[in-house]
């Protein structure tokens, strides 16, 4: 269904050079929003849509390029200005047929009150990263854009740059940016990002070409850390339709999506065949449900991508209550001079739990060498000390070597779980679940089931990241609870493991 939001949103397609195959058709629906599906059969390959560069929404194209240069912006900050810039020029923006089409902010835990984070983020992985992030973006806004709003009243209307615009604004770039090239950066590009995510189904693929502006000295100064990555940039694809679909459908021959290539053109290519009447799926990557929740504001029952996370400083929590403090952070630097390491970010160190409860390797020798009987613990601290400045790799099989002298290193990994590091892993498991509070999985599997995914989308979501997450623990118990497994590293490393901080 063409509603009057999409034809006006081709109409200003057709005015900034847009093209895209007639094989796609647009459809915006009260309940799932704007899908884009097949008319006819799509091949891989096919060009379906171009985006010109110039009608990307950028901080090169907007004319709040000059204040954003004199005010020294850069980055999701500098981007965040221009969308409030250009709207708060309403129907005089050169993109007002892009921003009509836009909801005023994405369904983001970002946007989210405090109070509602607090009650319906509590225990998950993003409790505490979007409290951080929430903090962080309004020191942004405050030291950035409050000032500038106060020397420049007469150029800029307060309104449209309120801390909740900012936020709204910062909701769009997570959920809808793509990174162009070297010369605008990052930036909003319509059309490639109507198109619906789905992991590990990806149909069609953003291509960039390399921009005519660019050169050594004339880079855009988005910072590295914000971008996107390579490969999840070019997960974030889309495809477009050029004329105004009255007709219910088009025959294959009518279906031409040879289009070209031109570098100042973005390009939305097919990477499979997708059938008549299928929707075709855009992918932002291999990612879980916190991941997906905290860039863009929805969640997948069943993702196999999902994990969750315990803290380092959980394990402490747990060793202290069975060993004194010196003895938790003795066992730690032993393991540590041994090669190993857990996840981190910042000032936080974490091991993963796979989808199916496997947790990484590291956490099971941790707990192993905690547990050590303290002959045995001494034995291995001083082959590590007496083995100098050999490479790690050596310094690593003396942790079997030493406790299994007559057994190979493949197969001492099953013995790391005794008894004890089983017990340790299912108290961790425990005490990880607590995070979430006193109510149980099936309460929150029975909240689930009675909660609407239109009119309840916050509740939806985060209680379907809340229940995912208390499953892998569940695997987790059942990985403890069976004698002897096989340490194994059948399940893939995440692409995502907690999202990485922004300001």
């Amino acid at each position: 269904m063409a509603t009057r939001r999409l034809r006006a949103f081709k109409r200003w397609m057709k005015s900034k050079g847009f093209e895209w195959s007639d094989a796609l058709d647009f459809v915006d629906t009260p309940k799932e929003g704007i899908a884009v599906r097949a008319l006819c059969q799509l091949k891989e390959g096919d060009v379906v849509a171009k985006m010109p560069k110039e009608a990307c929404l950028t901080i090169k194209n907007s004319g709040a390029c000059g204040i954003i240069e004199d005010a020294g912006f850069e980055g999701h900050l500098a981007l965040a200005f221009v969308i409030m810039y250009e709207r708060s020029l309403g129907c005089d923006s050169p993109w007002a047929g892009y921003l009509q089409l836009l909801n005023q902010q994405e369904c983001l835990p970002l946007v989210w009150t405090l109070d509602e984070v607090n009650e319906l983020l509590c225990g998950t992985e993003l409790h505490q990263e979007v409290q951080e992030d929430k903090a962080l973006m309004y020191e942004d806004w405050k030291e950035s854009i409050l000032p500038l709003l106060d020397l420049a009243p007469s150029k800029l209307n307060p309104v449209f740059f309120g801390i909740e615009q900012y936020f709204a604004a910062r909701s769009l770039i997570s959920s809808r940016s793509f990174e162009i090239d070297d010369y605008h950066g990052s930036g909003m590009v319509p059309l490639a990002d109507l198109f619906n995510h789905k992991t590990g189904a990806e149909d069609v693929h953003f291509t960039a070409t390399p921009s005519n502006y660019e050169s050594d000295n004339d880079i855009d100064g988005n910072n590295s850390d914000e971008s996107v990555t390579d490969e999840e940039a070019l997960a974030q694809n889309s495809s477009i339709d050029a004329t105004d679909f009255d007709t219910a459908h088009v025959s294959d021959s009518e279906c031409s999506s040879d289009i070209g290539a031109d570098p100042s053109m973005l390009e939305m290519i097919m990477i499979k065949d997708v059938s008549s009447g299928t929707e075709v799926f855009n992918t932002y990557g291999l990612l879980g449900n916190a991941a997906l929740l905290h860039r863009y504001g929805f969640t997948e029952q069943d993702n196999l991508y999902d994990i969750v996370n315990i803290d380092l400083d959980l394990v402490l929590k747990w060793c202290s209550s069975l060993f004194s403090g010196r003895h938790g952070r003795a066992r730690v630097s032993l393991w540590r001079r041994l090669g190993y390491s857990a996840c981190g970010i910042k000032n936080s160190e974490y091991f993963e739990i796979s989808f199916d409860g496997e947790p990484q390797v590291e956490l099971p020798i941790l707990l192993y060498i905690m547990l050590l009987p303290d002959k045995a613990y001494h034995e291995l601290d001083l082959s590590v000390s007496t083995a100098g400045k050999r490479d790690e790799s050596s310094k690593t099989t003396l942790l079997y070597d030493k406790i299994y002298p007559n057994k190979s290193s493949n197969m001492s990994k099953k013995f790391l779980l005794t008894n004890q590091v089983c017990d340790a892993l299912i108290s961790l498991a425990d005490m990880r679940e607590s995070l979430y509070g006193s109510e149980s999985i099936e309460d929150d599997i029975e909240a689930l089931e009675r909660c609407s995914l239109v009119s309840e989308k916050k509740v939806y979501h985060s209680s379907v990241l809340r229940i995912s997450e208390r499953k892998i623990l569940q695997k987790l118990r059942n990985y403890a609870s069976k004698p002897l497994n096989k340490m194994t590293n059948h399940s893939p490393r995440r692409k995502l493991r907690r999202t990485t901080k922004k300001s």
